[in-house]
């Protein structure tokens, strides 16, 4: 079940929805609290139903050792406390290692032992990148003395609310069970509850409208790669894809913040506009930035302290994005993925350290080429694909052999034959650099008639669209 599809909108929402504020009407808090949770418990094993007893096993057995981390507190188990911790991050980390790298383990010591053990095909549990991390998070936490002992009701809620469970924003628990323990927000506020639909309108028309179109004609590009790939072709697919990719996730967390919002919660941003960057580092500061922020604190504060030499700002930089690019997924082109993008990180924070600045625009035209570039290993089947792109991305005698006039004419063409999505990649991009953030856009929100029609226009269009589902790309993470 995903967001955008009829039996999420039209019938467990509406249910889910009601039956948590009749409950809160009549103060029956805790019931509707459980209500939530049964409630997220089912969304979530209608996605991965096999997996689904081991989800609950993972979510009870850290609470059980999170609650043990919280209560030795003293000097005399620091020991105890620190191994307890260690354990517990590892057994989510031997979960998610099973899932996820199980596989490509077995290929790599295949190729370089000349083994053939079987692979086991193992269907990837969807959200169990993301509530990993959350969990682990809490571990860690409770070992640092910077949780409370949460009762299971409350815990249960930070870790299975449905909206954030799949594909996040990585929410932390000191932002959602104080808002959970207010019971101002367990009333009805027509007010959050307009803002919420209007919030998840936007994510929706931008999954279904921008990100949806492009992602399906940029995946037939990459599924073949030949030798006979064009400069234009390898340009437009791939920038195609960047932009799919932005407006798939960016859509889920505002679909994601909406629905938190109707339930009197306020998840933490995701996206802060990160096109407008002007170097790598400020592009991660602005993208996928609960996923920053988590890298951040568990692992590079774990490596960088304050005071720490200079040039262990860098190896902490790459180390952070050698376990991004391991995250995201088990192959060889995120490792690199992640290498370079640390790599390019590093770059951004000695310019900036150095007080190295370059103009604006060309500032954020050289940042695009970098995030574009790299998505290419990002996205590719296999590394032999990428060399082909990137060949032919610089294969500039291709298009400029014979003169700018017939380049001209081959881009005219070219543009001819792609106009449909050629015109939604430019709208695409004058969104990403000049419209306001969804952020921004909800703080100027009054719930009048004009938003009102707004929402409405967006979700019956989204609507009239829902008869082919399409999953988020990130269910793949």
């Amino acid at each position: 079940m995903i967001f955008s599809s009829y039996k999420f909108i039209l019938v467990f929402l509406p249910i889910v929805f009601s039956g948590y504020y009749i409950l809160n009407h009549f103060r029956y808090y805790q019931l509707s609290k459980i209500w939530l949770i049964l409630a997220s418990l089912y969304f979530y094993s209608q996605g991965s139903p096999d997996f689904f007893p081991f989800f609950l096993g993972s979510v009870f057995g850290n609470y059980a050792v999170g609650t043990s981390l919280s209560r030795m507190q003293g000097e005399s188990q620091k020991l105890q406390r620190k191994i307890l911790m260690i354990l517990g991050v590892l057994a989510n980390l031997a979960l998610l290692g099973y899932y996820k790298y199980v596989d490509f383990f077995l290929e790599n010591v295949n190729a370089i032992a000349g083994t053939d053990f079987l692979l086991r095909r193992i269907a990837l549990p969807i959200g169990i990148s993301f509530f990993t991390f959350q969990l682990i998070a809490f571990l860690v936490d409770s070992y640092r003395g910077q949780t409370k002992e949460y009762d299971i009701i409350s815990y249960l809620l930070f870790i299975t609310f449905f909206p954030q469970l799949i594909v996040g924003p990585i929410i932390h628990h000191a932002e959602i069970v104080p808002q959970f323990e207010n019971e101002e927000n367990l009333k009805l506020n027509h007010e959050k509850i307009a803002l919420g639909l209007f919030v998840f309108a936007i994510g929706c028309a931008k999954k279904m409208l921008i990100a949806d179109p492009m992602n399906d004609d940029a995946s037939a590009f990459y599924a073949n790669i030949t030798n006979q790939v064009t400069i234009l072709e390898s340009w437009f697919y791939t920038i195609e894809y960047s932009i799919s990719y932005y407006f798939d996730l960016s859509g889920y967390t505002d679909m994601a913040i909406g629905l938190g919002y109707m339930f009197g919660v306020k998840l933490a941003e995701n996206f802060n506009a990160p096109f407008r960057s002007t170097d790598m580092q400020q592009y991660w500061q602005r993208q996928h930035m609960t996923l920053s922020r988590f890298l951040g604190n568990y692992v590079f504060k774990s490596y960088f302290k304050k005071g720490s030499k200079w040039r262990n700002y860098y190896m902490a930089t790459m180390l952070t994005f050698l376990v991004s690019g391991i995250w995201h997924g088990a192959g060889w082109n995120f490792i690199i993925w992640g290498i370079a993008n640390g790599i390019l990180v590093c770059i951004g924070a000695y310019r900036s350290y150095h007080k190295m600045k370059t103009p604006y625009i060309p500032a954020v035209f050289l940042t695009f080429l970098c995030i574009v570039t790299t998505r290419v290993i990002f996205v590719v089947n296999k590394l032999s694909d990428a060399w082909i792109v990137y060949k032919s991305m610089f294969h500039f005698k291709e298009l400029f052999g014979e003169g700018l006039s017939a380049a001209w004419s081959q881009i005219y063409h070219f543009m001819a034959v792609h106009k449909d999505l050629g015109i939604l990649v430019v709208i695409s991009l004058a969104i990403c650099y000049l419209a306001p953030t969804t952020k921004k856009m909800s703080e100027k929100f009054k719930p009048n008639f004009g938003y009102l029609l707004y929402t409405g226009a967006l979700l019956a269009i989204c609507l009239c669209k829902m008869d082919k589902v399409v999953q988020f790309l990130y269910f793949q993470f």
